[in-house]
């Protein structure tokens, strides 16, 4: 695998902060593309889309092809690659405040329409690269300069609205546990259809308060029971007063993709052309 992971790298300078666990997320990354391209991939198979935020810095490390997006527009940028090539394995890297505010009527309407493409949503309950503002995820009483009262706002749960959206593969990881997480994006990649990977990520720098979940972490076997999926979304509400927090597969279930609907896309997945080889 080395040789094949050694390509998915760039010579470009990283910035990243030291000891920032976007390293591990990228690494995880490189794995589980690796893995794919063994399998029989190919490097030029893989696409991916990024916003704006200290998780979009994959672009510039990730030797894939894709476009370094606008904030809060991952997804529409990666639906776009999947009607433009359906055989692209279209990769989304996205932050909390990416996905989760000026994102999220995208973030509900992919889940309707079930393309078949992984969204990797960086989640460390603040806006990092721009000095640590709060997010929908951030916790309850969160001071930063923007907030000097602390957040107010009770936390979103990504994991309830995905479900409720018709999500038909989510997942949730710990940015500190690489293989794990490489075992778990390559599962996203796999699936026929809208993969959402939940990375729970401390930023080094911001928002301190939300540190010491290790503890509150355990994983769990892959899960296809959508009211046992509803029960491990409860399980922890993002205000990092107790509670368990699952690793894992948290749901999937296999549904006609967007592919699936089209006739159009169906042909171009069977002809293994786009609309520019048609």
């Amino acid at each position: 695998m080395s040789d094949v992971k050694n390509k998915l790298a760039t010579k470009n300078e990283n910035t990243w902060c030291p000891g920032c666990t976007n390293f591990l997320i990228l690494e995880s990354a490189k794995r589980a593309i690796a893995k794919l391209i063994e399998e029989g991939s190919k490097q030029e198979d893989f696409a991916m889309a990024t916003g704006i935020g200290c998780h979009a810095k994959m672009f510039d490390y990730l030797n894939i092809s894709g476009i370094y997006g606008l904030h809060g527009r991952v997804i529409p940028t990666c639906l776009g690659m999947k009607l433009g090539n359906p055989n692209l394995k279209v990769l989304g890297f996205a932050g909390d405040g990416d996905t989760y505010a000026e994102g999220m009527a995208h973030f509900i309407h992919v889940a309707r329409y079930n393309p078949d493409m992984t969204l990797i949503v960086h989640d460390n309950q603040n806006f990092s690269l721009t000095t640590g503002q709060a997010t929908p995820t951030s916790q309850v009483g969160y001071k930063n300069k923007a907030k000097p009262l602390g957040e107010f706002n009770t936390p979103f749960n990504p994991i309830k609205l995905a479900l409720a959206s018709g999500t038909s593969f989510i997942a949730r990881c710990d940015s500190k546990d690489m293989m794990h997480m490489a075992e778990i994006l390559e599962k996203a990649m796999k699936h026929k259809g809208f993969s959402f990977v939940e990375i729970i990520q401390d930023c080094a720098i911001f928002n301190k308060g939300n540190k010491g979940k290790d503890e509150l972490m355990y994983k769990i076997s892959d899960n296809s029971d959508s009211d046992v999926a509803r029960k491990l979304a409860e399980e922890w509400n993002y205000n990092n007063e107790g509670g368990k927090i699952p690793l894992g597969v948290l749901y999937q279930e296999e549904k006609p993709t967007l592919e699936d609907k089209w006739p159009q896309l169906t042909e171009l997945k069977e002809k293994k052309v786009s609309w520019k080889n048609k």
